[in-house]
């Protein structure tokens, strides 16, 4: 346990001012977009605004992660080379149906990582098709970068041929497979959206039965749908005893001079610190 996951927040890569309100969204992971919500014309424009955002890494609060494109779209490698830099802690890949398309995003990381002089990233596959639901598992325990994986709804309805429902009978089974396989791999599960921003209840009712299905969290399309994620969310015993040991191990680490260090076989730094403190504020 390295990261919270209770809510993930895609904000449009394309939109400066939204970029900008995404300073104070009290998500656990803000999530800049270049896929869907970015028209293919405006892709080039959003990787540069998106650069220039992780330069600000310091004023937001939450983990920032990139949404990039997906394995298909022939994208990621432009995508990569622009958002890949210092303020950037991971990557969600859209749409991911194999190991096979892991491994390549991997090398063209490692060899950004290695000429830019950065730390591993976090990889979040989101797994959106037919091909990525027989694969989940796979995909889970791909590696050390891969410490959650998304559920992604609506092009899986679209894949599968079936139409959208809030409790379609057709992606029951994906939605119950998908934090099986990632508790399995030991990683985290975040459940996917909840389309109608006034149906507050409804969410409420839906984060109830995903977090009895065993996800960590929730993935959301407006800042208003997270109190209601993060109260349904609320850390567990294991994520409790999981900060008060980081909290306690990186402290001893900094009065001997040291930054990063390790817990339980991980590495933790400055961020996993404020995570963990941020984590007992919210229990106390």
């Amino acid at each position: 346990m390295t990261q919270l996951f209770r809510s993930l927040i895609f904000v449009p890569g394309n939109n400066s001012r939204f970029l900008e309100k995404a300073k104070k969204i009290q998500a656990d992971v803000v999530c800049f977009d270049l896929e869907d919500s970015v028209p293919n014309e405006e892709k080039i424009s959003a990787r540069k605004l998106i650069k220039n955002a992780l330069k600000s890494r310091s004023e937001y609060s939450s983990s920032i992660f990139v949404r990039i494109n997906s394995p298909l779209s022939g994208k990621i490698p432009s995508d990569l080379k622009e958002v890949v830099q210092k303020g950037i802690d991971g990557i969600v890949i859209p749409k991911v149906n194999n190991v096979t398309e892991l491994k390549k995003i991997q090398k063209i990381l490692s060899s950004l990582e290695k000429s830019k002089k950065l730390k591993p990233i976090q990889i979040i596959p989101s797994i959106e098709s037919a091909e990525g639901i027989v694969n989940s598992y796979w995909i889970a325990s791909f590696g050390k970068r891969v410490n959650a994986i998304v559920f992604g709804i609506f092009d899986l309805l679209n894949d599968l041929g079936v139409e959208y429902a809030k409790d379609s009978p057709g992606v029951k089974y994906s939605r119950y497979k998908i934090p099986v396989d990632a508790a399995a791999a030991g990683i985290s599960a975040i459940d996917g959206i909840w389309q109608d921003l006034k149906d507050l209840r409804g969410l409420q009712k839906d984060c109830n039965f995903g977090k009895s299905l065993g996800y960590a969290g929730k993935s959301v399309i407006h800042p208003d749908q997270i109190p209601t994620v993060h109260k349904s969310f609320h850390p567990n015993k294991t994520e409790i005893s999981w900060a008060k040991k980081v909290c306690k191990v990186y402290v001893e680490s900094t009065k001997k001079g040291k930054g990063a260090t390790t817990v339980d076989g991980k590495m933790i730094d400055e961020v996993h610190y404020k995570q963990a403190k941020a984590l007992l504020d919210i229990v106390k």
